[in-house]
């Protein structure tokens, strides 16, 4: 959904960091310390987002250095000169550096983002393709193409995990990079200090406070599942205990918010539930796969979106980041990495923040909140989050009909880990059997088949 292009060996100290100062430092808040905060894949066509909320909400998380990791180093001397621009118009008094050298800018960072893309917009494209051969949904994050970006990118996530871990071992890493649950499960399965965030919770919170007339800081989700597999089975007002006002929602606005998730209105009526954008390749299989042959992936679009993006970036008098990036994705991204980045480091909610309250919609370890699943699978819930990690707050009993669905995709999940940990044909072939998107052995065989011959520069078992 949101990331630079990495090749697995891409993190290699090779170029010493270079920087440009901003305007002279302001006083932190007072008891505040400023962080140092490192970002992975900072030549990503997001990253502007990203340091928009960092400028802005300079009173939830001082920030005295930020670093930009990327190889590709003429996207990201781009990126980071609009990054800078960003940070003096808006008077922050932190500085920015640029580096291809991980092992360098890691040391004593307090927290490191991950929003890399291993292989790249090309890597989405097979993703979104080859699938469709036999019927299947051609997607990024779940399907057969998720598979593939998962077997790309945990043994080079796991790679960046060990070297913070080196360098700076008190670190928080915040894993953006998609498949996020299994990404995560990979990290804390390692031992890593890791928490998993996707944007789609806090963009329902948003959309909802909205609607409703209310500050998104009054809006406490009801939100279950796994990433890119959840639901909203409550809406409360001011906090968990308070009144449910999801009913009303579906009543007076139940077209608004269906077309946000791409599923017609009754479906959403009869469910009483919202289901995030990505169940509609569940619910919506076929019709969904008809749709993808018959118009321009969403890759080609958003690499279109990415050179437009770029050549914005270069010009020496834009200082914000332009509207366009709103069509990329990854809305409200900045207000959450910063959101969650402060409450892990001990400095959230002292100066009023951005709304999120003592808790956040997070990637973690199960650890018996949903009884039906293995303690160390990853789940996205609602979690209080402080300086020790985050942890989950209680669920109320998940419905059969989305318990079986999130089993499903858990045992797809456990899987799919261990072919990316430990390669192999027939570890990728029962992932995909196991997934419900799949689930043919005709389909896992060919797809299996296709994957391979797609990614092999990406598996060194292949």
């Amino acid at each position: 959904m949101r990331h630079a292009t990495r090749r697995p060996d891409a993190v290699a100290p090779t170029a010493s960091p270079t920087a440009a100062p901003n305007p002279a430092p302001e006083s932190p808040p007072p008891g505040r310390t400023p962080r140092k905060i490192v970002v992975v894949g900072g030549g990503s066509t997001y990253t502007p987002e990203l340091i928009d909320g960092f400028a802005r909400l300079r009173d939830t998380l001082p920030v005295r250095e930020l670093i930009l990791v990327d190889p590709a180093a003429d996207r990201l001397d781009v990126v980071g000169g609009l990054a800078r621009r960003i940070f003096a118009k808006q008077q922050h008094p932190g500085t920015i550096t640029v580096t291809d050298d991980l092992d360098a800018a890691v040391v004593d960072a307090d927290a490191v983002l991950l929003q890399l893309r291993v292989g790249g917009q090309a890597a989405r494209m097979q993703d979104e393709s080859w699938p469709l051969t036999c019927g299947c949904v051609g997607q990024e994050t779940t399907g057969a193409g998720g598979l593939a970006k998962a077997l790309r990118t945990v043994p080079v996530v796991l790679d960046i995990a060990e070297r913070v871990r080196r360098a700076a071992p008190d670190a928080w890493i915040i894993d953006f990079t998609n498949p996020v649950g299994i990404v995560t499960r990979a990290l804390l399965q390692a031992g890593h200090k890791a928490v998993g965030l996707c944007n789609a919770a806090i963009g329902f919170q948003r959309r909802f406070a909205e609607l409703l007339g209310v500050r998104p800081a009054d809006v406490h989700l009801g939100h279950v599942g796994l990433n890119h597999l959840t639901w909203e089975t409550s809406v409360r007002l001011g906090g968990p205990e308070g009144e449910d006002v999801l009913p009303r929602l579906l009543a007076e606005h139940g077209e608004t918010i269906a077309r946000s998730t791409g599923l017609p209105p009754d479906v959403l009526a009869g469910l009483g539930v919202v289901p995030s954008y990505y169940l509609r390749y569940y619910y919506a299989h076929d019709q969904v796969v008809d749709e993808l042959r018959s118009k321009p992936s969403r890759a080609s679009e958003v690499a279109a979106m990415e050179q437009q993006l770029l050549e914005m970036y270069r010009d020496p008098a834009l200082d914000e980041k332009p509207a366009l990036l709103a069509k990329r994705g990854g809305a409200y991204y900045s207000e959450a990495a910063v959101d969650l980045a402060a409450a892990l480091l001990g400095d959230a909610h002292q100066t009023g923040g951005t709304g999120a309250g003592p808790y956040q919609v997070v990637n973690v370890r199960n650890a018996g909140t949903l009884p039906f699943l293995p303690d160390d699978a990853v789940i996205e819930v609602q979690a209080a989050v402080g300086p020790s990690g985050a942890t989950p707050l209680p669920v109320d009993a998940l419905d059969p009909l989305y318990a079986g669905l999130v089993a499903h995709v858990t045992g797809y999940e456990d899987l799919a880990l261990q072919a990316a940990l430990h390669g192999g044909r027939n570890r990728v072939y029962r992932a995909l059997l196991a997934h419900p998107l799949v689930g043919q052995h005709g389909y896992a065989d060919h797809l299996t088949d296709q994957l391979i011959q797609h990614n092999r520069e990406h598996l060194p078992w292949a």
